[in-house]
């Protein structure tokens, strides 16, 4: 059984001040390609009022590219997938040149993922959709989970679960940078 899920928002779009773009999509090890499904702005700036719809697929500060991408990743329930950050669009992946990629070291804070089941991959409305958690990296005692991202430059791994129904999915990379969080509405 396949899940076909369409990738709709960069990362960081509901961060709390981190500076990344989710720009790759990897399935069972394979790169999808750049911006390959992926809905995308071209600022890393982030999304600061946590009361803001843009908090949910980018927008407001960080516009989407349009018109959005037509590319529908097919992802297989249970499959093992990768999202990849760098902290500007380079098609090139990880630049260890750029001491801030895929984000700057000082932006700690747990890197997630989510999903939610929509009628067509290509919609555009995301509001009012059930996002759901498929994977967390969060503090573990020493280090968060952004850490582990920057430790792999910009890759985070995780499993699709293998209960997903097939159908049409968006898929939400998050950061949340807690270096800002002290400020309302932050």
């Amino acid at each position: 059984m396949k899940s076909q899920i369409a990738v709709s928002v960069l990362a960081c779009t509901s961060a709390a001040f981190a500076h990344t773009i989710f720009q790759r999509v990897h399935v069972n090890g394979v790169d999808q390609g750049y911006l390959k499904g992926v809905r995308h702005p071209t600022y890393n700036g982030p999304i600061t009022d946590v009361t803001s719809n843009d908090i949910i697929c980018n927008g407001g500060p960080n516009p989407l590219v349009t018109p959005y991408p037509t590319d529908i990743i097919d992802i297989p329930a249970g499959a093992k997938a990768a999202i990849q950050y760098n902290n500007v669009l380079q098609p090139n992946g990880y630049n260890p040149s750029n001491s801030a990629d895929p984000v700057d070291p000082s932006h700690k804070g747990p890197v997630m993922v989510y999903m939610a089941k929509v009628p067509s991959a290509l919609q555009t409305d995301v509001t009012g959709l059930g996002w759901f958690k498929v994977f967390e990296d969060g503090y573990d005692g020493t280090n968060w989970g952004v850490d582990r991202m920057v430790a792999n430059h910009g890759v985070v791994n995780f499993t699709i679960p293998s209960c997903i129904p097939s159908g049409n999915y968006f898929l939400r990379a998050e950061i949340i940078a807690l270096h800002g969080a002290s400020s309302y509405p932050g």
